[in-house]
């Protein structure tokens, strides 16, 4: 079983460790509307459980997981549902389930053995933020073990390496996401704004039974410029570049894509896309395993500095803030569970990693902006384009 797997490579990472892992809470969106739900990842990767409230105990040394229950009352039952016990073993792997209740007395005789306990934790640079779940239970466990440390590195590290049943849900929500682009593209002359564009990408992957893995993007014009534009509630000028920055969820996994279409395009417009298509492909091809990061990183900057040169956007390759005025955005980040999922930090890359590769250029004066990404698999001897097949042309 998929999620029994993850919880026996995550037991012998952390040598045999105690884990006490929490799953989001339900958050309100307004009034008594609950937002939209997503399940934190690490919590979902050892356990399969989409519903917000839960928690797993992973004991490690006895190699036995138990699934926590959250305490719902009749008025959530009803309005909101629940799964039972069965279908939370069922899709878990755990052996069993205990209640919210039973959660206090439960800790407190691990304790009696275990003085160390592991768990996941939502801080930057020490500050709490997000979803109130794993600090609540990040308190709860100081307040009852010797010692409580953070997993997150672990998870990281083990996540970064794509296993083969992760690889065919990635692909798939690939293939879902190039359908639903062919589409788009040959309906291109049809549409006059970019809310028609969205419909149509959430049409076609409500049918395949995905959903957007994040907030979909679609920029015309100079709203390209806006790296997180998501109104998507403007018309659409014939000259205008529009940037589709739209990717399929599948089973819990992510793809991300990113096209740039116009229409008409105007002699600029097709320098900056042929410029960023240029630089994409000679980015892809530097991807191999054991290429150190930092030299990955330093080679981007190079061919990204060559792309404005040809452009006249900068004069040299020392004109730092030129260069991050038009391409203001790291090329890479990895792919998984989450649209922007952690590769661990790692020195150098390894097999079976999947990342994104998304050069653009951004030229706010001149109503311009293209980007074009597509997911890519580091394999034992290169690199694999896993989205490669959807056409990069303007």
């Amino acid at each position: 079983m998929f999620h029994t797997e993850n919880r026996r490579r995550f037991i012998e990472r952390t040598q045999g460790a105690l884990a006490v892992i929490a799953g989001y809470d339900q958050m309100q969106l307004s009034g008594d509307m609950p937002a939209p739900f997503l399940q934190e990842s690490n919590f979902w990767w050892l356990s399969g459980i989409e519903q917000p409230g839960w928690k797993i105990i992973i004991d490690g040394a006895r190699g036995r997981a138990t699934l926590v229950r959250p305490a719902l009352s009749n008025v959530q039952q009803t309005f909101e549902g629940d799964i039972s016990d069965d279908q939370a073993l069922a899709v878990s792997g755990a052996a069993a389930v205990i209640t919210e209740a039973e959660l206090e007395r439960e800790l407190q005789q691990l304790a009696r053995t275990h003085t160390r306990v592991i768990t996941t934790v939502n801080t930057v640079d020490g500050e709490f933020h997000g979803n109130p779940a794993q600090h609540a239970n990040k308190t709860r466990l100081e307040r009852i073990f010797v010692s409580v440390e953070p997993c997150n590195k672990e998870l990281a590290e083990l996540r970064a390496i794509k296993q083969p049943a992760e690889l065919e849900r990635i692909q798939k929500a690939i293939t879902i996401s190039i359908h639903a682009f062919a589409g788009v593209r040959d309906s291109w002359q049809g549409y006059k704004g970019e809310y028609e564009i969205e419909a149509d990408f959430t049409r076609e992957f409500r049918r395949k039974n995905a959903n957007h893995a994040y907030a979909p993007i679609v920029a015309g014009g100079p709203r390209a410029c806006t790296l997180h534009y998501g109104a998507n509630e403007h018309k659409i000028r014939a000259r205008d570049a529009v940037v589709i920055d739209i990717g399929a969820r599948y089973r819990g996994y992510a793809a991300d894509i990113t096209r740039t279409y116009c229409r008409q395009p105007s002699r600029r417009t097709v320098e900056v896309h042929g410029a960023v298509a240029h630089a994409q492909r000679n980015i892809i091809s530097l991807l191999r395993p054991d290429l150190l990061v930092q030299d990955y990183i330093r080679q981007v900057d190079d061919i990204m500095k060559d792309a404005l040169g040809g452009l006249g956007l900068i004069s040299s390759p020392t004109d730092t803030a030129g260069y991050r005025r038009y391409f203001p955005h790291a090329v890479s980040h990895g792919l998984g569970v989450d649209v922007h999922d952690s590769l661990g930090a790692p020195r150098y890359f390894k097999p079976g990693m999947v990342l994104t590769v998304e050069p653009g250029i951004y030229i706010p004066e001149q109503s311009i902006g293209v980007r074009i990404e597509d997911d890519i698999l580091i394999t034992a001897s290169g690199a694999q384009n896993l989205s490669g097949r959807l056409s990069t042309d303007l």
